[in-house]
């Protein structure tokens, strides 16, 4: 949903597919999560599925027609995956092209050339925060794991003093910052402007890894001492590789499309005249597409070139990276279908109701949302697309910034306390060979530091901008 559809929606709101009051409405979105968490935890069912069920059943619960249920839910779906679908699949063939052409090792091993010592976890981290820009989070864990094991193992190291910086880095990206999907749906969702809200992201990211990762890790390290499990080191990509591209190639590829969006959103600011030329030009060239786009070209002659690949594996190389996509692509859309059935019900202007008669902060309230369905489901990408059709009516009257603040509020919220629901904490618990205590003690609290922190970092910026 776009900024405008946002703002007629709170001007001159669209006649709810339902007339029930706030209490029905109010147990019609309960049930409609309840049915959602039920089926992904009790049943192990797709997310996709349970979202889809969920939204059906929220429409009943309410006593809305079937017939209109299903139309707003397909729309939704529709509009999300036409808003973001693009974008996605464009990080997603960036991503399989960093780590085929060996250009993630490359980033890793000259890092790590220049670390040592203290100095280990903060590079950790730096590395992390890199490579996380435009991988998926599942896919920055398997493509670092072997380095955090490697240099644990080789540099006598504890393995959560390493391994916890690493998290928090893919972590972070993966929930406050765009091109992330949670982050990209988020912002469709609201209306926020991606340039603005990547910025103030990647303000509120960096104290947030540094509390989250280095300084928590001494802790971490404290009370889980464990050594690096000899039989989770992989092979590395590049091992198999003669050649793979240069540091400052591979660098210039990964931050293109943030330095092209953060461009745009700062000219904006400078020149706010949308008739101006200059402006005209970064707003093309900034735009998500075409920053991505931008950025998958460049790879072709940064990335595959220099490994060796020829023309004949650039078409499997974006089969293989798009393959995987399928099933988020899917729990995106059916996000936003959740959420244009909460819209289409009335459940978002109750909600817009709720928040003035309680006088609980937009922000606070989304955080809470997000918070609560992240526990409630285990998945982020559910907790943000299902918290943002929520509470995106209450971003009408707010300014440019605050729009983007609660996108992050959103962001901060969906990482809260990983657990055993989540197929994250399992990931953690496998690679590190670690206990469901151990993982708790170090990666549940990792996560919940982080969305913590977050959260009161944006709180305070809503004060100050």
């Amino acid at each position: 949903m776009t900024r405008l559809s946002v703002e007629l929606l709170a001007a001159d709101p669209v006649e709810p597919i339902t007339s029930a009051g706030h209490a029905q409405l109010g147990i019609a979105v309960l049930a409609g999560i309840a049915v959602i968490v039920l089926l992904i935890t009790k049943f192990k069912l797709h997310a996709f599925l349970s979202l889809t069920i969920g939204s059906l059943a929220l429409g009943a619960f309410a006593g809305a027609p079937l017939d209109k249920v299903i139309a707003s839910f397909t729309g939704g779906l529709g509009t999300t995956v036409a808003g973001v679908g693009v974008l996605i699949a464009l990080g997603a063939i960036l991503g399989k092209m960093l780590a085929d052409s060996g250009g993630a090792d490359q980033i890793v091993d000259t890092i790590l050339a220049k670390a040592g010592g203290r100095s280990m976890p903060w590079a950790m981290v730096l590395i992390a925060s890199v490579i996380g820009l435009p991988l998926f989070f599942e896919v920055g864990v398997v493509l670092l794991i072997p380095v955090v094991l490697m240099v644990a193992k080789r540099g006598n190291y504890s393995l959560m003093r390493i391994g916890i910086p690493a998290l928090a880095g893919l972590s972070v990206m993966h929930g406050l910052v765009p091109p992330h999907p949670g982050p990209l749906v988020a912002i469709d969702a609201i209306g926020a402007d991606l340039g603005v809200t990547l910025a103030l992201g990647v303000l509120v990211a960096i104290p947030t890894v540094i509390i989250a990762g280095p300084l928590f890790s001494r802790y971490a390290a404290r009370w889980v001492d464990v050594p690096a499990p000899d039989k989770m080191i992989p092979q590395r990509p590049s091992e198999d590789l003669e050649k793979r591209p240069g540091f400052g190639a591979t660098l210039i590829t990964i931050l293109l499309p943030v330095i092209l969006m953060l461009s745009k959103a700062l000219v904006d600011i400078v020149i706010d005249d949308p008739e101006n030329t200059t402006q005209r030009i970064f707003d093309v060239i900034g735009s998500p597409l075409i920053a991505l786009l931008a950025s998958v070209l460049l790879g072709i002659f940064t990335l595959l070139r220099p490994a060796g690949f020829g023309k004949e594996r650039l078409t499997p190389l974006v089969e293989k990276g798009l393959a995987p996509i399928a099933g988020i692509l899917l729990i995106v859309g059916a996000g936003g279908g959740f959420k244009q059935t909460l819209i289409d019900t009335g459940v978002g202007a109750m909600i817009l109701d709720i928040s003035e008669d309680w006088s609980i902060p937009a922000l606070l309230l989304a955080w809470l949302i997000a918070v609560a369905i992240r526990l409630a489901t285990g998945s982020a990408t559910v907790a943000t697309v299902s918290a943002a059709g929520l509470v995106a009516p209450l971003a009408a009257d707010m300014s440019t910034t605050h729009a983007a603040l609660l996108v992050l509020a959103i962001g901060a919220g969906s990482l809260f306390f990983s657990h055993v629901n989540d197929a994250g904490f399992w990931l953690v618990k496998e690679y590190f060979g670690l206990t469901v205590g151990q993982t708790i003690k170090t990666w549940s609290v990792m996560e919940t530091i982080i969305s913590v922190v977050a959260g009161g970092l944006v709180l305070l910026l809503s004060l100050i901008i």
